[in-house]
């Protein structure tokens, strides 16, 4: 698991995140898999792109998921930029084996519709390129749920813990084909 704060329990219990909730529902499931969360706060998709080949080396992975983005997004960094990076850890995983997820983000209405779903759209991109699986939206039905801000912590960017179940019910599905 890559990814930033939105996978790395920023504000939240330790053990409370959708990670941690992975790693139940796969024991639930009497899915033997150990999970490696990579994530860190604040991590965009340049910073990935330097940790994941030192990951790869480290250890061999099935799976590699990747949640990387929004950071890259909320500082208007280049969206060929972004892409090139989330293809670029895309096909270093795959070339060492792993199978991708890719978990998208979306900006939020004030990015503009162009830049909104341009960025969106990098994601599908990348996942069709290199036949990798895709979660198009983590916070589906978190972010846009009828009351989304009692789902978010005060900054109105990070989940709360009561959205870190929907947040798993929306990646568990194609993740769940990956590891079986």
């Amino acid at each position: 698991m890559l990814g930033d704060s939105l996978s790395a329990e920023y504000g939240l219990t330790r053990g409370t995140g959708w990670v941690p909730l992975l790693e139940k529902r796969l024991a639930a499931e009497k899915i033997a898999a150990t999970v490696n969360n990579a994530s860190i706060s604040g991590e965009t998709t340049s910073g990935g792109r330097s940790h994941l080949p030192v990951l790869l080396q480290r250890q061999k992975f099935d799976v590699v998921v990747l949640e990387l983005g929004a950071n890259d997004a909320l500082r208007g960094l280049p969206l060929g930029m972004t892409e090139d990076n989330l293809s670029f850890m895309t096909q270093a995983a795959q070339k060492a084996g792993a199978k991708v997820l890719l978990v998208g983000i979306q900006v939020p209405p004030n990015y503009g519709g162009d830049y909104a779903n341009r960025f969106a759209g990098i994601y599908d991109k990348v996942a069709r390129k290199h036949k990798a699986a895709l979660v198009p939206f983590m916070l589906k039905g978190v972010a846009d749920a009828p009351d989304p801000a009692r789902l978010f912590q005060s900054d109105r960017i990070h989940p709360t813990g009561a959205a870190q179940p929907a947040i798993l019910e929306n990646i568990w599905p194609e993740l769940k084909k990956l590891v079986k």
